[in-house]
């Protein structure tokens, strides 16, 4: 960047690192500055993060270091964890990295504020699927907490989700995936076409389901669904006779022995299946790879049924102003810029600026990823180890095929207390 002034400020960079932490302190506070990423080195800032391991990543905190020269404190915890500590601990985190689901509980209690959408530079850009829930004019929303329906407020001091797009966003979507069920294809010995399939007796003890209520219970349902069980007027909001179906039918199941594990963590997922201990599950597409790059066959499924999806984002901490309030917006800016967008869809996630984030892939890689295409070398993972083989076509296809099918979000229903105390029961039983 060259030496010229701010025209609205007439301050240059060089004079601006000349005078030090307090002045930048000063200036970064007014609002009077942006796009100076020394300017937070000279500042010291640390910005305390926590959230979900699957986007606390170290390459994200080290690269936003170099780039910006905010340093980047992460936390990873589960998701239930996660929703606690951002209501519970408000003062003990600047960025909220949760998923929509838990935004539904956590916003309305003020702990987070919104954005001025006037702020973030790549706002255009993202997918529309977090603006409308549609990610094309003719795509159908789907059931459960869609990542529109809390992702606006009315007004700055709003706690209340607005019903249409507003200048005031909750959170600024980053990650998000469709998500199916997890088989070894070397040990299931037939087709898997249903969610239904995870309850064939031929599988008795050798299936898992995730144990986290809020998603799990979804998980249930498109099972329940698929057999033929019942039919949920909205898989997201459950009433309670519906919620009685549906755990009535897994402590059966679970007392007749059909599942050997309920996992909470992305490891665990892994070590079931590639210890053969599992052959189908509940299952994240990057645990998939992370098998898969063992060497051990393991295929994320397309269902007829469709997918179950979650989304996340950044939320701003209501307590953060001036300095790190403005380096708050930096470093979402940055987080949206390409680099990290890249790194996610690398890992079989998807990034909410799929413009930027192209930028940062090769042509094979986003062939692979993103359209669906055979690769033509070996496709790496984000440090570098081989995932696929060239000819390799990603399990679902193109980003359009999967996210075009989703059935439903992870939710937070109506009678949420009444299924966490039911789901918990079935855990016991």
């Amino acid at each position: 960047m060259t030496n010229t002034a701010d025209k609205k400020t007439g301050i240059s960079r060089r004079s601006l690192l000349k005078t030090g932490a307090a002045a930048v302190g000063f200036a970064a506070g007014s609002g009077a500055i942006s796009g100076f990423p020394t300017i937070w080195a000279q500042s010291n800032i640390t910005l305390r993060q926590f959230g979900t391991g699957v986007s606390n990543l170290n390459a994200i905190a080290d690269k936003c270091k170099a780039d910006l020269g905010i340093t980047l404190e992460m936390t990873a915890t589960d998701s239930d964890a996660a929703a606690q500590r951002a209501v519970t601990q408000p003062d003990s985190y600047d960025i909220a990295d949760i998923e929509y689901w838990i935004a539904k509980k956590v916003f309305p209690t003020g702990v987070l504020q919104p954005m001025d959408v006037s702020k973030l530079k790549y706002y255009d850009e993202l997918v529309p699927l977090f603006k409308t829930g549609k990610l094309t004019p003719d795509s159908v929303i789907a059931q459960g907490t869609a990542p529109h329906t809390v992702g606006y407020v009315e007004a700055q001091d709003s706690k209340v989700f607005a019903k249409a797009p507003t200048n005031w966003f909750t959170m600024v979507p980053t990650i998000y995936n469709a998500d199916t069920l997890g088989i070894r294809p070397d040990l299931v010995g037939r087709d898997i076409t249903t969610w239904a399939d995870i309850m064939d007796p031929a599988f008795k003890g050798k299936t898992a389901i995730l144990n986290i209520p809020s998603i799990g219970i979804m998980d249930a349902a498109m099972i329940m669904e698929a057999m033929g069980n019942i039919k949920y007027a909205d898989k997201g909001n459950m009433t309670k006779d519906e919620i009685d179906k549906t755990i009535d039918f897994l402590i059966k199941a679970k007392q007749g022995g059909q599942f050997r594990a309920f996992w909470k963590s992305f490891d665990e997922s892994v070590n079931l299946m590639a210890s053969g201990e599992v052959v189908i599950q509940s299952m994240w597409s990057p645990a998939v790879a992370a098998v898969r790059s063992k060497g051990i066959a393991c295929r994320f499924q397309p269902l007829k049924e469709g997918y179950r999806s979650w989304g996340g984002g950044l939320g701003l901490a209501a307590h953060l102003k001036g300095a790190e309030l403005d380096a708050a917006y930096e470093y979402i800016n940055w987080y949206t810029s390409g680099w990290v967008g890249g790194y996610l869809n690398r890992q079989g996630y998807y990034s909410a600026n799929m413009v930027s984030a192209k930028k940062f892939m090769s042509e094979d890689e986003w062939g692979y990823w993103i359209e669906g295409k055979p690769a033509k070398g070996d496709i790496l993972s984000p440090d570098g180890k081989v995932m696929e083989k060239a000819g390799a076509v990603r399990d679902g296809g193109s980003f359009e095929n999967r996210m075009g099918k989703v059935a439903c979000w992870n939710s937070v229903m109506d009678e949420d207390r009444y299924m966490v105390k039911r789901w918990n029961e079935f855990i016991a039983a």
